[in-house]
């Protein structure tokens, strides 16, 4: 997506010039060269980068070694999807305020770079701060970087995104 044709439409989803300025994430550039991964937990064929992939599949492996079953809920995320989202939650009576405490400004996701992975196990329910309780976390907690994955937002990140301890992102610093 354009940079004009983003200005734009943030516009229209009522994303301010300011928003963007307080934005405490950086720019992300949308990924080119991505690759395709397993379906996710709702059955959709997810994108990642290559490195990202054999990570993750490392990584998903390692904990299957531990009897850990580690879950794909989502992967890349382009801008334009992005936008949807945050459209969808509009239209369904959310302010823009409190969905950008849980969803990045369309141009400032880590899952543009299809570096970032959104994870779950059979012990929670997908998207849930109740994954922090599972033991697929405790194992992620200890194990992630062994594979290059770090939490991208911890509690009271600089960020100042919500908690997430089911967002994952491959070859980068968490937001602390």
């Amino acid at each position: 997506m354009k940079t004009v044709d983003l200005s734009s439409r943030l516009l229209q989803l009522g994303i301010t010039q300011e928003h963007c300025i307080s934005c405490r994430l950086p720019r992300q550039s949308e990924a080119v060269d991505l690759v395709e991964s397993e379906d996710d937990i709702f059955e959709r064929k997810q994108r990642m980068t290559s490195r990202t992939l054999d990570c993750w599949h490392e990584m998903k492996k390692a904990a299957a070694g531990d009897d850990i079953k580690l879950l794909l809920v989502s992967a890349y995320r382009s801008v334009d999807y992005q936008c949807s989202l945050i459209e969808t939650k509009l239209k369904a009576g959310q302010q823009i305020g409190q969905i950008l405490k849980v969803n990045a400004i369309p141009g400032y996701s880590e899952h543009h770079t299809g570096r970032a992975l959104d994870l779950t196990t059979l012990e929670c329910k997908p998207l849930d701060e109740a994954f922090e309780n599972t033991t697929a976390f405790s194992w992620l907690r200890v194990n992630a970087s062994r594979f290059d994955f770090s939490l991208s937002y911890p509690k009271d990140n600089a960020a100042g995104i919500n908690y997430e301890p089911w967002h994952w992102v491959c070859g980068a610093s968490p937001c602390v």
